[in-house]
């Protein structure tokens, strides 16, 4: 959640001293997205209580761009008649506004991108009222390519500049921005993305909404901890909860995952068809305040043996996170060792999942469902 703090580069409030909240529109209407939606979305998160909970960005996705007048300013398309006009509804609800670009000539998706008009585009969205901007090298590439002539020293110094590039063109438009690098994970982004201006920065290629895509990228986030820290953070990209792919089970491991994960939570569902299931997953006030803890330490995996893992983060005041997963294919159980997770017993926890207070002992062992989670909490 946003916390008044300060930055001395910008002389302005952090925009991301937790891992950003809110819902993005491509898991879900991809290129269909309108200014509807994205009211809709807007509305949905307040009618909820998402907002409430923590969810406060609104971020529209690729598809929204049109062409550039004759000065080069970019103009939106059909779908978004008045971006300012949006800008101000969705201020109005309590929430932020997000949008999308890319550093090549042309979006992932084939729009105007911002090569040659960062100044431009950047001053345009501050003047409209944005508040999120996510940068995808999609239509850059092609760029590295032809002037790199195959030095690939060359073809990441290009990546970096051009990140950099925009993230001064955000400084010098004024408004603050939490500003997202979607670039994949390519050349080790979590070591120098907070260089070039970077609060949080794609580590994987895209999420699908199924259990074994979901599972690989989250977890292979193991040895990337020590990067994580207020204002900067490793994103295994946006959530699929309720999009229909996956069990209660396997989106519970979902939620807790990106929880231990210091991850920024973007909803990527239709918020005005969730089920009781998915709203009680994504609103978990437990879970929520596990991402949101503002020690900022991402978890860590401390022991593993075959489909089973156990991760542990460290909260402010003390506490402790523990995530027992199971990733084999039937209900299993796993025993947790108290000097793992740095507790003695006799600790108090919570079961969050279940809602339960419990004793921990020296050693406990739980029944954890195939493909599911168990998510202790002490403080």
């Amino acid at each position: 959640m946003f916390v008044a703090t300060h930055d001395p580069a910008w002389g302005q409030k952090l925009v991301a001293p937790t891992p950003s909240m809110g819902w993005n529109s491509w898991n879900h209407f991809a290129g269909r997205v309108t200014d509807a939606d994205v009211r809709a979305a807007a509305d949905a998160l307040v009618s909820t209580g998402m907002r409430d909970a923590g969810y406060i960005y609104v971020n529209i996705d690729d598809t929204w761009e049109g062409t550039r007048d004759g000065s080069g300013v970019i103009r939106t398309n059909e779908k978004f008649p008045d971006m300012k006009a949006l800008a101000d509804y969705v201020h109005s609800k309590g929430l932020k506004l997000g949008i999308y670009s890319s550093p090549g000539p042309k979006t992932c998706a084939g729009f105007e991108g911002s090569y040659g008009h960062e100044e431009q585009d950047a001053a345009t969205y501050a003047a409209w009222g944005i508040d999120y901007l996510k940068y995808d090298l999609c239509g850059y590439r092609d760029v590295m390519t032809a002037e790199s002539h195959g030095d690939a020293a060359k073809s990441n110094q290009m990546m970096h500049d051009a990140y950099e590039k925009m993230h001064r063109a955000i400084v010098k438009a004024g408004r603050p921005m939490v500003y997202s690098l979607c670039q994949y994970g390519w050349d080790a982004v979590w070591e120098w993305a907070p260089s070039v201006g970077g609060n949080l920065w794609r580590t994987t290629g895209d999420i699908s909404d199924n259990y074994d895509r979901m599972s690989v990228i989250g977890f292979q986030q193991a040895g990337l901890e020590k990067y994580a820290g207020r204002e900067h953070w490793n994103d295994p990209d946006m959530l699929e909860v309720g999009n229909g792919g996956m069990n209660g089970d396997e989106y519970r491991t979902h939620m807790t995952l990106w929880a231990m994960l210091a991850a920024p939570l973007l909803a990527g569902n239709d918020l005005s068809k969730m089920s009781d299931d998915t709203r009680a997953i994504l609103m978990n006030r437990d879970v929520i305040a596990v991402d949101q803890d503002t020690a900022g330490k991402q978890g860590t995996r401390v022991w593993a043996e075959g489909p089973k893992e156990i991760w542990v983060r460290e909260l402010a005041g003390g506490g402790r996170a523990i995530a027992l997963f199971n990733r084999g294919e039937s209900d299993l159980p796993i025993t947790l060792r108290l000097k793992d997770a740095g507790l003695k017993s006799g600790a108090r926890a919570k079961s969050v999942w279940k809602g339960e207070e419990i004793r921990l002992a020296g050693e406990q062992t739980f029944q954890v469902p195939r493909h599911g989670v168990v998510l202790l909490v002490t403080r």
